[in-house]
């Protein structure tokens, strides 16, 4: 695909951990609906989507709607998802605005041997039954799976003296 290929710096495993045997065994939890059906429509992060002001939703399936229960409008939630779309295989990466490579580990990028991502993101409405939560914006493509989803705790999830 033109829109992986390699630049400068970059370094590919020998391998495709797509094709290696399963370490877990992960099921997807539902997906998520965005206003986003292209990579390059789609914002870089969720400061990009929330200054783009569209809404999300995260739809559970059924038999995980249970799971569900205590969540609340106005709270965050950690989204973890899995890129579907992306390769695995690059091990370092050289972004679009960088001039060095880095270490895979180093960057969010969607592109990892796991290609799972995080995402902080505020409910603005819950539907239990149905199981779709709105959410005030959202970093990925239309249809991404869901892998699991964990409340946000300032207590504990937020670090003032954090640099980036």
């Amino acid at each position: 695909m033109a829109e992986f290929e390699q630049r400068d710096g970059e370094t590919h495993l020998p391998f495709d951990p797509a094709a290696s045997p399963p370490d877990a065994g992960l099921v997807f939890i539902g997906t998520v609906r965005s206003p986003w059906t292209r990579r390059e429509d789609c914002p870089k992060n969720l400061r990009q989507a929330r200054e783009r002001g569209q809404a999300a939703s995260l739809i559970v399936d059924a038999p995980y709607r249970p799971a569900l229960a205590g969540l609340e409008t106005g709270q965050y939630l950690h989204v973890l998802s899995w890129f579907d779309r992306a390769p695995r295989d690059l091990i370092a990466q050289r972004p679009r605005h960088a001039d060095a490579a880095r270490g895979t580990f180093a960057l969010r990028s969607p592109v990892r041997p796991n290609p799972i991502g995080l995402h902080t993101v505020k409910i603005v409405a819950i539907d239990l039954d149905a199981g779709q939560i709105g959410i005030d914006a959202i970093d990925l493509l239309d249809g991404t799976p869901l892998l699991d989803l964990k409340p946000y705790f300032s207590s504990i999830d937020a670090f003032p003296e954090a640099a980036d």
